[in-house]
């Protein structure tokens, strides 16, 4: 069997040697799940599109309150976590009328229907900043941030989640 330090941790990569250690170790040991289920007890209670859509709104009208609208907001069982999305914002430009105008649509991946709320907010933060700032640059951080300070923090413990998930199998929540 491997040791922990050779595991492969794909969703770690941009993280010290020193993060990737603690964390095999972790995983070594089983108990990066647990530490996860101590820290995020329980699931969200945002079960469908509606829900969804009622969310990023409430999240938009807070903090992007002069971007352009959302038209859509929706789990989508077609984006898989191995093509590294998480969720996805698209924006369809049209002609109407001689105006252009421009459809934007978040799209959540399935398996965030069962997770702490944490990470659905870190999941839909991340799409919004999207509709303002195209790149993955210090302003769309900034912005990510903005909305919600813990916003690194939820996206590391994302991160774990699914090298838990690679790892052992099983979803947590």
């Amino acid at each position: 069997m491997n040791s922990p330090q050779d595991l492969p941790l794909k969703y770690l990569g941009a993280y010290s040697d020193q993060t990737r250690a603690q964390v095999a170790q972790l995983l070594g040991q089983n108990r990066l799940g647990d530490i996860l289920l101590q820290r995020y007890p329980k699931a969200h209670d945002v079960r469908n599109d509606r829900a969804l859509y009622d969310y990023v709104q409430d999240l938009k009208t807070e903090f992007l309150r002069n971007a352009e609208p959302i038209n859509k907001v929706a789990f989508d069982s077609k984006i898989h976590v191995i093509q590294h999305a998480l969720g996805l914002h698209t924006s369809i430009s049209r002609v109407q009328g001689g105006k252009l105008k421009a459809k934007h649509e978040i799209k959540v991946a399935t398996m965030f229907r069962d997770a702490p709320l944490e990470f659905l907010r870190m999941i839909a933060v991340h799409e919004l900043a999207h509709v303002k700032e195209k790149a993955h640059d210090k302003a769309f951080y900034k912005l990510c941030t903005y909305m919600e300070p813990n916003y690194h923090q939820y996206e590391f413990d994302v991160r774990l989640y699914l090298t838990e998930m690679e790892h052992s199998g099983r979803k947590l929540w």
